[in-house]
């Protein structure tokens, strides 16, 4: 998933940056609504945060110019604008969420999480694609593609991996594994979730290819470009 986060607060945005890296996400970082504005306007991201308050050009400003090419990446403020007037206006601009300064850091990560599931969602129901990184799934067709290669999956192996992509950065338990692929049906034996990890990753990770699924020992799997 990548995000940009455009804000020229740089003692708040770096550390948040570095933050976002570690949950899994691709991040770019712009410094002035200018040059948030140009990299937004790509229409590669899968969610932007933005700061309301921007030199040159207004995180206000970039939400209106995206809604008004039809672009409907998810837009999330930072601002410390707290009034009622103030949120309607952010709202109506096109934001999909809005968040005073200063904040807890667990609430941003948790908004940012919502918002990403709400995207991908969004994309399943249009043309059941996802998309981390350089790992795309057609769910409908049970394929993958990675950095051109054509990957063949089987049902499980596709239902697998859509609840990872679906849930990037996030711990999935064995338990809710189980329960997300076997939930009408009667649970294998524990070791069968394990081979078909061990499948799974055979085919998405390639040698030389950045590792995708992390095991977090005793409990489960991670899914993302950082474990």
């Amino acid at each position: 998933m990548q995000i940009l986060l455009v804000d020229d607060e740089v003692e708040l945005t770096d550390p948040l940056s570095r933050v976002l890296k570690r949950e899994g996400y691709e991040v770019d970082v712009a410094y002035d609504g200018q040059s948030g504005s140009e990299l937004a306007m790509q229409g590669i991201y899968d969610l932007l945060i933005l700061d309301w308050m921007l030199p040159q050009v207004s995180g206000l400003e970039i939400c209106q110019q995206l809604r008004s090419q039809g672009q409907t990446t998810p837009v999330l403020f930072l601002t410390a604008k707290d009034t009622l007037d103030d949120r309607v206006m952010g709202l109506e601009a096109g934001a999909d969420d809005y968040l005073v300064k200063p904040f807890e850091l667990r609430e941003l990560l948790a908004r940012v999480r919502a918002l990403l599931r709400r995207s991908v969602t969004t994309d399943v129901n249009t043309n059941h694609r996802l998309r981390v990184a350089s790992l795309e799934l057609d769910v409908e067709n049970q394929l993958a593609y990675r950095d051109g290669r054509l990957i063949e999956l089987s049902e499980k192996e596709t239902q697998l991996l859509e609840y990872f992509m679906r849930n990037v950065g996030q711990l999935l338990t064995h338990g809710q594994i189980y329960h997300h692929l076997w939930q009408n049906e009667e649970q294998p034996s524990s070791n069968v979730l394990a081979a078909l990890i061990r499948l799974l990753r055979r085919k998405i990770e390639d040698k030389g290819e950045t590792a995708l699924i992390h095991t977090v020992y005793g409990k489960g799997y991670r899914f993302g470009e950082s474990g």
